[in-house]
């Protein structure tokens, strides 16, 4: 606005300038002229001049509705306004010539505003921002000078700046809210395990909320219906002492977690100090300057199953749209804990299942090892190399795992080639050689039908394929085979070359390693054969009975 102070702090100055010339022309006249009839209505006519420029001089300050007062370099109070007078609840009489700062607002001492207007003795804006009784106002004081330049009093202004106060903390809050909000998402986005999930809603809170300190507790179903302490962020001596912490409705007790839990919805304390029910905490609020709290329900459904607590060093922040926003953050931590538990259920459940069908592939493989005296842990052999292959290779975890099951169950099919012939100690005839030939297949035909999410008995079928076609039962060539598969192959080969055979001793794994090596990119697989021979050659593997 066009400054009404600043426009009065000038008129002020006018007036008083006129009321000092009129002063003047009333000691000329008395000094140099006779007191006649003329010269008496002179002097009547101006002083009612000066009585009417006073009364304007008073009017114009009763017409603004700010209080405003005059002092003089010592601070006293040398005029003031009906507003003022109001706000000072005495009678002008009691408080003209009485330090401003006595009267109202009461402080220790003059405001830094004012103070700087006369050391400086500059006309520029000086303020301050007060509180008295919830009212927050805009102290503002300005000099008033003489045509020499010389101080005469402070024009001094308390505006009433609670709505532009409020706007203000209003949106600090929102702003705050919003940074809130937005940490907690994050937290929420990249939280993998629910302990550290809480304790990071816990450190947003009062990291990036400002909140003096917050906890997560859970309702405990024991017999005496506990709230366990799970997460605590936030300016904590001595201990949390908040108790009795707990959710029981019978011979209930203050505890605003516990109201929170029981009826599902947010338990506010504006001011913990003056709240008779929280009594026995007053020690440690003060103590850690805890001056209001919050408690909101973690909810699944329709029942809480825990509760964020959040403490605050100012009393009455937690208002409507402050506590909206803290429910929508307690909303998603829920959903965030209650989606933890969800994905580690479903890991257990995998979990299990991928045991479960380890034991069974192991039970599967013992069959043949029990026909097979003489390849007696072959396949998990085999299945250890494949598995260590992959690793090195840099598959993913599950690849990995798909092939160290088929590594275990790659030679099934030998369960249907006769005893005899898997244990022959000389050179197999044609006819035998084909009847080893349907391993493969027959290790297919039996597992196709289980469903391993992957492909399993694919890669069984290829274990004895090669990549330039040369191999057996389909004679596929390069991205024909599996990578699994390709895998399989070389761990295979190598296994076998390594081991003693009931038709001749073992080979031992040089000559196993220069086989693969001789045919890299001929019948294996270059990259896997790399990564074996670097198995071998850099970290030392060796085959373990």
């Amino acid at each position: 606005m066009s400054d009404p102070v600043k426009q009065l702090r000038n008129e002020l100055a006018a007036a008083q300038r006129a009321i000092a010339e009129l002063r003047e022309q009333i000691a000329g006249r008395s000094g140099g002229q006779k007191t006649g009839e003329h010269s008496t209505d002179d002097l009547e006519r101006t002083r009612k001049q000066i009585a009417q420029a006073h009364e304007e001089w008073m009017a114009a300050l009763d017409a603004v509705d700010d209080p405003i007062f005059l002092h003089d370099k010592e601070f006293r109070i040398l005029r003031a306004n009906r507003a003022y007078q109001r706000l000072a609840g005495q009678p002008f009489g009691e408080f003209i010539g009485r330090p401003y700062y006595e009267v109202f607002p009461r402080v220790d001492g003059p405001l830094p505003g004012c103070q700087h207007v006369l050391e400086e003795e500059i006309d520029k804006d000086n303020e301050d921002e007060i509180a008295v009784d919830g009212t927050f106002y805009r102290s503002r004081a300005f000099p008033v000078h003489d045509e020499q330049g010389e101080y005469l009093f402070s024009v001094h202004s308390l505006e009433d700046a609670t709505e532009r106060k409020e706007h203000e903390l209003a949106m600090q809050r929102a702003n705050r809210a919003l940074r809130t909000i937005s940490a907690g998402n994050q937290a929420l986005i990249h939280a993998a395990e629910e302990g550290q999930l809480l304790q990071d809603m816990c450190d947003v809170a009062v990291r990036v909320g400002g909140y003096r300190m917050a906890w997560i507790g859970y309702a405990r179903d024991d017999d005496d219906k506990t709230i366990e302490q799970m997460a605590q962020a936030g300016f904590l001596e001595g201990g949390l002492n908040l108790l009795p912490l707990t959710w029981r409705k019978e011979g209930h007790q203050f505890c605003p977690a516990g109201d929170a839990i029981i009826s599902g919805e947010p338990r506010v304390v504006q001011d913990i100090l003056s709240e008779p029910e929280t009594g026995t905490w007053h020690e440690n609020a003060r103590r850690n300057g805890y001056a209001s709290c919050i408690a909101l329900p973690l909810m699944d459904g329709k029942r809480a199953f825990g509760a964020l607590v959040i403490f605050d060093r100012k009393v009455n922040v937690f208002d409507a749209d402050e506590v909206g926003v803290l429910e929508e953050m307690s909303g998603d931590l829920a959903f965030g804990i209650l989606t933890l538990r969800v994905k580690l259920a479903h890991r257990e459940h995998a979990q299990r299942l991928q045991e479960n069908m380890l034991q069974t592939v192991e039970a599967i493989a013992s069959i043949v090892e029990m026909r097979d005296p003489y390849t007696s842990g072959h396949q998990a052999r085999v299945a250890a190399l494949a598995k260590d292959i992959a690793s090195r290779m840099g598959l993913p975890e599950e690849q990995v795992q798909a092939i160290h099951l088929a590594g275990l169950v790659h030679d099934l099919g030998k369960i249907r080639i006769p005893a005899e012939i898997l244990s022959k100690p000389g050179r197999l005839d044609e006819i035998e050689y084909s009847l080893i030939k349907m391993h493969p297949k027959a290790g297919y035909d039996i597992l196709k039908g289980i469903d391993f999410s992957w492909p399993i008995a694919q890669m069984v079928l290829q274990h004895h394929e090669r990549m330039d076609g040369s191999g057996y039962p389909q004679g596929l060539k390069g991205d024909e085979i599996l990578p699994g598969a390709r895998i399989l192959i070389v761990a295979d080969v190598v296994e076998a070359m390594s081991s003693h055979r009931p038709y001749r001793p073992g080979l031992g794994v040089e000559a196993a390693l220069e086989e693969i090596t001789k045919s890299r990119g001929i019948r294996y697989d270059p990259q896997v054969v790399d990564a074996c021979i670097a198995l071998f050659r850099e970290r030392g593997h060796i085959f373990r009975d």
